[in-house]
């Protein structure tokens, strides 16, 4: 198998690259979108591993391209900054999976074997979400809806500018 690794964090790249290198895996690398096309268009990839923030790009925006170029190509998203309409929009894009950061190499290549289904026996929350996780949230899906434009959601939260900033540089709440 091919792997596309896309990641702004050249050492996470570098890592996740040697560790599927010692497997037998051939693997490419890309810092942004631009890059992660080029290689596409270049290479018969079969798997992406591609973050869903890369510096001032939407890892969706990218998800879309690339499956425009290699409709066969599996993509698993990974991120650091989870929602629930992120998720939602990945699988509807086209990605096979979407992880939390930190994932190891094993749950990675796991999230492409384990496609096909869902798992009927995962936990449910006893609790509703803390209102800090609702607000995460709903940030996240209004970003979504301004194709991560930060002054378009900023607007429409009615929230200035630096303070939607403030709020996003922050890990998401757990619940």
């Amino acid at each position: 198998m091919n792997y596309l690794l896309i990641d702004d964090d050249p050492a996470f790249s570098a890592v996740l690259a040697r560790v599927l290198q010692r497997r037998g895996e051939q693997t490419f690398t890309a810092n942004n979108g631009e890059q992660a096309i080029a290689q596409v268009e270049n290479e018969m990839i079969h798997r992406a591993v591609l973050d869903l923030k890369l510096e001032q790009e939407s890892g969706l925006a990218i998800l879309q391209q690339l499956l425009e170029c290699q409709p066969t190509l599996e993509v698993v998203i990974l991120t650091g900054y989870s929602s629930i309409s992120t998720a939602v929009e990945a699988i509807k894009l086209g990605a096979v999976h979407y992880l939390c950061k930190p994932a190891g190499v094993e749950e990675i290549i796991a999230a492409f074997e384990k496609r096909a289904g869902g798992n009927s026996e995962v936990q449910l929350q006893d609790m509703p979400p803390s209102v800090n996780r609702v607000e995460w949230e709903y940030i996240q899906k209004v970003l979504n809806q301004h194709a991560g434009n930060i002054s378009a959601t900023a607007k429409t939260l009615g929230m200035h500018r630096r303070t939607l900033q403030r709020k996003l540089q922050k890990r998401p709440v757990k619940n």
